[in-house]
């Protein structure tokens, strides 16, 4: 858990914010789609033990949704990207847990961990 408060607190600048974010390259957009993986990962572990109706990352993912369209480059396509790899990675992580075990929250520490390096790299800060 400590991870993903991390996260969000590395990521509010970058894809909370209230202003639209700033021109990709297409390996920027890449890893915006990665981290909406890494947030879909997050929802299902986070799911397995706290149970359906906890919906902190998929409310994330929407405001990420939100933010991001405003990238005309991404368009509705990347829009799209954006969604399906939130749900990949939610299909991946229900699959490998489907209750709640001991291992859930080692397992939600490495996406928090992998969405903190993506919102770093995303951000302009370094990646650990």
């Amino acid at each position: 858990m400590r991870r993903a408060a991390l996260l969000l607190l590395a990521f509010p600048d970058f894809a909370f914010a209230a202003t639209a974010p700033p021109p990709r390259s297409p390996q920027a957009r890449q890893l915006v789609i990665d981290l909406a993986y890494a947030m879909g990962e997050a929802h299902a572990l986070r799911q397995a033990c706290l149970g359906e109706t906890d919906q902190e990352w998929r409310v994330h993912m929407g405001r990420l949704v939100e933010v991001e369209a405003a990238d005309k480059a991404l368009g509705a396509g990347g829009q799209r990207r954006l969604i399906e790899s939130f749900n990949a990675g939610f299909s991946a992580r229900s699959a490998q847990f489907p209750s709640c075990r001991p291992e859930v929250q080692s397992a939600l520490e490495a996406a928090a961990a992998k969405g903190e390096a993506l919102a770093r790299r995303l951000s302009g800060g370094s990646a650990p």
